[in-house]
């Protein structure tokens, strides 16, 4: 499973994979439990032995009987010879509560194997109050080789060109910026969704959109803003009060107002052929700037605030002459750097509006993507790439082969979770969708050793984003 990354700059980053084993001991019990850390970590740049790197954590945090996060987030300063350690914190949740995993190893010349490899931690909750201490070690003998092979040196990649807008004043155009997350603390779902449409009558362009808020429990609650003319903007989306752009999202639409900060966790995932984003061949085309991102800041409506920290989650955008004839989309964090985008759609083209919807499925994994090209899922129909969607409610599934492997995504987006908005393409068409940003879904991934064999499998329950659309 591989991708070839957009080449916009020359600078490098590392990128590798860590697993610790140990033990983790809670003063409110005084009672050792066994302890896991499986790390994806990112830095931007080249690690410097001999200068400080700080990095990104991305992973899985595992204390038997106590916690099992798969969205842990954090930093790690890898200083080994500057300062003379590496610092691991790791915010995580368990029971219900946030907590921050804060520990380094302190690297000594007298002992640079067992210093290198055993990291002394201490957990705290919220606040700085200390709950537990433990450690955990690196396993040379069954971890090394898996570690050292899992070293990248990627490029780095310029998103800004992929956030611009695309729109140069075409009438008939639809353009949008939306953005998913979910609250790792509260399990809250959030929707922000920023459209520009360029009505085909020649009438002038509009700005509009909407917020909207999944909550663990109660209904949802959503605000749309706009229409207001389009002003244009040079690196995103702007309106009344509303800006979609690199690294940031604010805005107010009735009571509600929010103010975040987005961090890109992964390169650029073209969830359609990259030709179609560039050149704009297809009827639409969808791509995410970034496959991962986690979100930090405010949403506050009513009298509630929901407050982000690390909450993992995507923006993604659209480019087209409208919304499909029938279409189905998800995107799926599967945790330790995973990620599943899918959109199957019906075009409302003559000729085509008879089809069985196209897929475009992309499983990023371990830094690889499959399958290699996006046409491969896309031609499913034709019987090249064996992949099918059937689109409903509550459930839709998708199932496809390409090489060696096959995969089945079943979704379910229960009722009391999903929020129904009407809309208009740029003929002034309605069109209907229905979201749900704490959707149900079940991924299945074999392979072919003589047999069909499991390699993969993820379960997500209430973080899954997906939405069904219609006429």
């Amino acid at each position: 499973m591989s991708e070839r990354g957009t080449r916009t700059g020359s600078e490098r980053g590392t990128r590798f994979t860590e697993t610790m084993l140990g033990t983790a001991r809670l003063d409110e019990e005084g009672r050792t439990r066994r302890a896991r850390l499986d790390l994806r970590v990112t830095a931007d740049s080249v690690l410097r032995p001999r200068g400080t790197t700080e990095a990104r954590l991305t992973g899985r945090i595992r204390i038997a009987g106590w916690a099992d996060d798969a969205q842990a987030v954090g930093e790690l300063e890898i200083s080994p010879l500057a300062r003379r350690r590496i610092r691991y914190r790791l915010t995580f949740t368990a029971t219900g509560r946030r907590l921050r995993l804060d520990g380094w190893k302190s690297i000594t010349p007298l002992h640079p194997l067992r210093s290198m490899t055993t990291l002394p931690f201490t957990l705290y909750e919220e606040g700085d109050r200390r709950i537990g201490e433990g450690t955990l070690r690196f396993p040379v003998a069954t971890g090394l080789a898996p570690f050292l092979a899992s070293f990248r040196f990627p490029r780095r990649h310029d998103v800004a060109p992929l956030l611009a807008p695309r729109w140069r004043g075409e009438h008939g155009r639809t353009e949008v910026w939306y953005t998913t997350a979910t609250d790792p603390v509260t399990g809250d779902g959030l929707w922000l969704h920023h459209e520009l449409t360029s009505p085909t009558d020649g009438a002038p362009p509009f700005a509009h959109g909407w917020v909207a808020i999944f909550p663990k429990e109660g209904p949802v609650a959503h605000a749309r803003f706009g229409p207001e003319p389009w002003r244009g903007s040079a690196d995103g989306f702007t309106s009344q009060g509303v800006e979609a752009r690199p690294g940031s999202l604010t805005g107010s639409a009735g009571e509600f107002r929010w103010d975040l900060a987005e961090r890109g966790e992964d390169a650029p995932l073209f969830t359609f052929p990259r030709w179609s984003w560039r050149r704009a061949l297809l009827p639409a085309a969808q791509m995410l700037p970034y496959a991962r991102a986690s979100y930090d800041g405010t949403v506050t409506y009513g009298d509630r605030t929901l407050t982000l920290k690390g909450a993992p989650g995507a923006s993604a955008r659209i480019y087209g002459h409208g919304n499909a004839r029938r279409w189905a989309w998800l995107h799926a964090d599967l945790g330790g750097g995973d990620v599943l985008e899918i959109v199957a759609a019906v075009s409302m083209r003559p000729g085509l509006r008879r089809l069985p919807p196209l897929v475009f499925l992309r499983l990023r994994r371990g830094g690889h993507t499959w399958p290699r090209r996006a046409e491969r899922a896309a031609v499913g129909w034709a019987g090249l790439g064996r992949f099918r969607a059937t689109v409903g409610l509550p459930t839709w599934t998708v199932t496809g082969r390409a090489g060696l492997r096959r995969i089945r995504v079943e979704v379910t987006q229960s009722e009391e979770r999903t929020l129904t908005l009407d809309y208009a393409d740029p003929d002034r068409s309605p069109a209907v969708c229905r979201n749900s940003e704490k959707a149900d879904a079940v991924v299945r991934v074999e392979r072919w050793w003589g047999r069909w064999r499991p390699e993969a499998q993820w379960t997500l329950d209430g973080t899954a984003h997906a939405e069904v659309g219609t006429r």
